[in-house]
């Protein structure tokens, strides 16, 4: 057996390769955090999104009725609409489309009438607007902010590593858990006044597009003393994002995160085999590929712009997974408590 096949060929190999690829992206966070942020996010991000809509098509959503999946598609060009025109009026119902996305998950896997699931789901919608959660500062945080950022690269990352070592009950998959923990951990251990690596005027108004993200978690995690709530945090004047030490420890995090949460995609091609499709439309994915990463070096805003439907298309549509992931967790510590007793 060669090396590559030990590394990637087998479970005990992923799994090792991972804990390296999580220390590699905690050093590399550690050092670059802008950097290595905006670099991912535009060269491995796209490749991530296609090749993944791809292999989730071909396992049918992981929903029983494939022909459901046009609601998260429907609703990830609702979300996209704003970046386009932030002055047009369903940008004011961001948090209603996501929150309508999370139900209508429930609900496809509870309810199998078709005819009932749709009117619950206008239900869940209009509720939603009525009660005016996009105006709710915490609505916004954990739906528009975090649940299409940091909940989906990090914890969903963490929650496909444990139902993973829970199902092979493997050594290294329980030991690659424990790693990307302590990852995290890592970025917030030291604190220090400015980043290792120099910051440029061009690199810092490129970042503008994801300040947010940092600000939210400031607020989130309550590192800093002048983020006190939620206005203060999204105050652009209230905190600079790259003397801050707080800040810049939420940088090093955000960038680990979605560092390895493509990473570890890409380490698992043996296994889940998402590069085993027709050769045109493998085709296709590199061309847009290679177009998404163009768009990015002409001009990152429009990159950002350009990608941002396929980045809502592929988080919008995995949420079937991260529900089979769940439960498949509850089942995997069910069997294991029943196994003890």
């Amino acid at each position: 057996m060669s090396f590559v096949q030990s590394a990637l060929g087998t479970t005990k190999g992923i799994n090792y390769t991972n804990i390296f690829l999580m220390i590699m992206s905690a050093a590399l966070a550690f050092v670059f955090p802008f950097h290595l942020f905006l670099f991912v996010y535009a060269v491995l991000g796209p490749l991530h999104y296609l090749t993944e809509m791809s292999w989730l098509e071909r396992r049918k959503f992981f929903i029983e009725k494939k022909g459901d999946a046009w609601l998260y598609l429907l609703m990830a060009i609702l979300l996209t609409i704003p970046a386009f025109n932030p002055g047009v009026k369903i940008a004011q119902y961001g948090v209603t489309f996501l929150v309508t996305s999370v139900f209508f998950t429930l609900i496809i896997f509870f309810v199998k009438n078709s005819v009932f699931k749709y009117i619950l789901t206008f239900i869940v919608f209009f509720a939603s607007a009525k009660m005016g959660l996009d105006q709710h500062p915490d609505a916004f945080m954990w739906f528009g902010l975090l649940l299409p950022t940091i909940i989906h690269v990090c914890l969903f990352t963490g929650l496909f590593i444990l139902y993973g070592a829970l199902k092979t009950k493997s050594g290294s998959g329980y030991l690659s858990l424990g790693v990307f923990a302590l990852c995290i951990l890592s970025c917030f251990l030291f604190m220090p006044s400015a980043p290792a690596a120099p910051v440029s005027e061009h690199i810092q108004k490129t970042l503008v597009n994801f300040d947010v993200i940092n600000r939210g978690l400031l607020l989130l995690f309550g590192l800093d003393s002048s983020v006190t709530d939620f206005n203060t945090a999204f105050q652009l004047a209230q905190i600079n994002l790259f003397t801050s030490p707080a800040a810049i420890a939420v940088a090093r995090f955000i960038a680990f995160a979605y560092t390895y949460h493509y990473l570890n995609w890409f380490s698992k091609t043996a296994v889940i085999k998402w590069h085993e499709v027709p050769k045109q439309r493998m085709i296709w994915v590199v061309l847009l590929w290679i177009g998404s990463v163009v768009a990015y070096l002409i001009d990152y805003n429009i990159g950002f712009k350009v990608l941002f439907l396929f980045s809502m298309m592929h988080v919008l549509l995995e949420f079937p997974l991260n529900f089979v992931t769940i439960r498949g967790i509850g089942t995997e510590i069910r069997s294991l408590l029943t196994t003890k007793k």
